[in-house]
């Protein structure tokens, strides 16, 4: 695992303050919490690839002697990566110890084996590759002023202003005709038919 200039930085301020405790600023806080979580996650994936590549060995291993070439470079991938191993590794391995490949690997393994039995019948249990510990607790760094605690701690909402609400406005009524006692006039009355023009007295003498 390797660290960046950063992690590093952030890295020596987190141990500095562990020899000599010292209020830490919010932001040194915030570094520290995210270094916490980088580590974390790369113990993880370590704990994923490997369990990828040991699922890998084992299928390679029952497809023998077939799979010879990809199955030793495999167990050797995973020997770098301290892997302890098994005994169907073994048993496979003399399957294959014609070769000078198969030949250096199973020598290679019968040390680590022995060298395993060994540390077993002494009472110390040695694991090559120890498994992914969980994450210590950080609750210190949490309860810190300005750590994630104080950036989860749910905030009083806000309760928007009501609008005060608008009464509708009521729609004009039609008005009623205003009733009056005066009769309606007949069509004869409202136009009267024309009479004919009657001669001066003139043309009446005249004729």
């Amino acid at each position: 695992m390797a660290f960046g200039a950063d992690e590093l930085r952030v890295l020596r301020r987190a141990l500095a303050v562990a020899l000599h405790p010292a209020p830490l600023a919010d932001e040194d806080i915030q570094d520290c919490l995210r270094l916490a979580d980088s580590l974390d996650e790369a113990v993880r994936e370590a704990g994923r690839l490997r369990a990828f590549l040991h699922a890998d060995l084992a299928r390679y291993r029952e497809a023998l002697p077939g799979s010879a070439a990809g199955y030793l470079e495999l167990l050797q991938d995973a020997l770098a990566a301290g892997y302890d191993p098994r005994p169907e590794d073994l048993a496979a391995l003399r399957t294959l110890r014609g070769t000078a490949a198969g030949a250096a690997v199973l020598h290679r393994c019968q040390t680590l084996a022995e060298a395993s039995v060994r540390a077993r019948l002494a009472g110390r249990r040695v694991e090559a590759v120890p498994p992914p510990a969980a994450a210590g607790p950080r609750t210190r760094l949490l309860a810190l002023p300005g750590g994630r605690a104080a950036a989860d701690e749910p905030k009083p909402q806000q309760k928007p202003q009501q609008k005060p609400q608008q009464k509708p406005q009521e729609k004009p009524q039609p008005k009623a005709p205003v009733p009056t006692d005066r009769p309606v006039p007949k069509p004869s009355e409202a136009f009267p038919p024309r009479r004919k023009p009657v001669p001066p007295p003139e043309q009446l003498a005249a004729g």
